[in-house]
């Protein structure tokens, strides 16, 4: 889908032809005396719309207009969830018709955060995943053109948030792709078609380079399934060498069974989504490459499978991990930071400005945050701050949550330097605790997405998050 930006007017919005037309009407819009004007007074007069958020009216062959169909949609006072729900609604009620050209106009100056929710709004509510269909009917809509007052001044955010949807779906791809179409060895692949990319390199390594580098942790996972494991890593270089980069790693366990200690059977196939970190993680490289911004970058992803054979990892078991630190194995289905914890000590050699995990990591998430906003975890205020504000920018949303030292007592254990879980209390923040041991070296900051990275029940699929936020934070922090 080809997104386009152009200053239009409601005349020109009239003369616009295409498929449909959605107009976006706030409060502070100005009628004209064109034929678009027109309609939107009539209507108004006639009760039959209201500039209220929620409210939309829809016409077929508009007298005076070039547009098939437009639809007439109130924002309010153009706040960027009232335009992301008036986009979505209109597209939703859209697409079953052969929508091709969509035109989206804003007939009054709209905030940026309104044009971003704009453009997320109609990529997500036409998006198809097609890979796995033997009869795939794809997304209709080939070309969105966005359209308003003074679209020059709005061209920096448009370019930013349509890198962002390309990220977004690239990272929604390989989420939403089964187990067996999405292994540790695929994601490897999917990871080595970025360097295509300028300024994008891309190494892949496997079991051997792996155990030469001495992640016990990320091994004893792996070795329950015959898939081998992949430790990918990704390198943006926009900057000079001589700036330190900012590294992000991502969770890529491609299924989680849980291991000895097994899930329940109800909804496990979701546990494929247990790669949306690493997901985010190639996502945020597409959108690199998009904007070649003067940054450096550095992706990290253990990615394996979590199964059970007669190698598997057993309760009790104790691990040696990259950093030289003992593991007691308390829970095989707490893996994600027994892979996550040798990607961060892996990440010290390149003396990293920040490092940002991203992971599917714990149930208890969910239960304190829903799907609202990802949980945030750090001891570096300044870093933590940044990735709130880039929530708030991109419309990405995150939480801070505490780290306090007694959260960690749970961790201790009498056979090991530290156990894998605690007890089910304050389950997300134990984690992060454990995580925290691992990242002595730098400043670090931890994004726990298991409430936000998919959706469950009909509308079952990935969200592409948190690829809007870590984007937006390493643009910002390239100012």
């Amino acid at each position: 889908m080809n997104f386009e930006l152009k200053t239009i007017d409601s005349l020109g919005a009239a003369n616009e032809k295409c498929d449909a037309l959605i107009v976006l009407l706030s409060q502070s819009f100005k009628p004209g005396k064109d034929a678009l004007s027109g309609l939107v007074a009539q209507v108004l007069k006639a009760g039959d719309l209201d500039y209220k958020a929620g409210k939309s009216l829809a016409i077929y062959r508009p007298t005076g207009m070039a547009c098939s169909r437009v639809v007439l949609a109130g924002v309010g006072d153009g706040a960027a969830k009232d335009v992301r729900q008036a986009v979505a609604t209109a597209v939703a009620a859209l697409k079953a018709g052969s929508l091709k050209k969509l035109v989206i106009c804003f007939a009054s100056l709209p905030k940026d955060e309104a044009v971003r929710a704009a453009v997320m709004a109609v990529a997500d509510a036409s998006y198809v995943f097609t890979t796995t269909k033997s009869r795939p009917e794809g997304r209709v809509i080939q070309r969105v053109l966005l359209g308003m007052p003074n679209a020059v001044k709005f061209r920096p955010v448009f370019d930013q948030v349509v890198a962002s949807v390309k990220g977004i779906e690239f990272a929604k791809e390989w989420a939403n792709r089964p187990a067996n179409h999405a292994t540790p060895s695929l994601l490897g692949g999917a990871a080595r078609s970025l360097a295509k990319f300028p300024k994008i390199k891309c190494e892949v390594l496997g079991p051997k380079e792996v155990a030469k580098l001495g992640m016990g942790s990320f091994m004893a996972v792996a070795q329950g399934s015959d898939e081998p494991l992949r430790f990918i890593v990704l390198r943006y270089d926009g900057a000079a060498k001589t700036q330190a980069p900012t590294v992000l790693v991502g969770k890529g366990i491609t299924f989680d069974s849980g291991g000895i200690s097994i899930k329940p059977a109800p909804e496990m196939d979701e546990m494929k989504f247990d790669m949306s970190g690493a997901a985010s993680v190639l996502g945020v490289f597409r959108a690199l490459a998009e904007l070649q911004p003067a940054i450096n970058v550095v992706g990290l992803i253990p990615s394996c499978e979590n199964l059970i054979n007669g190698r598997a990892v057993k309760p009790g078991d104790v691990v040696t991990s990259m950093s030289g630190q003992t593991i007691e194995i308390l829970n095989t289905d707490a893996e994600g930071r027994l892979v996550l914890c040798d990607a961060l000590t892996y990440a010290e050699r390149f003396k990293p400005r920040a490092v940002v995990d991203i992971a599917t990591l714990t149930g208890a998430c969910v239960i304190a945050l829903g799907a609202v906003r990802s949980g945030l975890f750090s001891t570096h205020d300044d870093l933590a701050a940044a990735l709130v504000s880039a929530g708030e920018s991109s419309l990405d949303l995150c939480w801070r949550m505490p780290l306090d030292d007694d959260y960690a007592e749970g961790l201790k254990t009498n056979f090991a330097d530290v156990a894998n879980v605690a007890g089910r209390a304050a389950g997300s923040i134990t984690a992060a605790k454990f995580l925290q041991r691992f990242t002595s070296k730098y400043p670090w900051a931890h994004l726990d997405i298991a409430g936000t990275a998919w959706k469950s029940g009909a509308a079952k699929g990935a969200t592409g998050r948190p690829v809007a936020l870590l984007l937006a934070y390493l643009l910002a922090s390239s100012k």
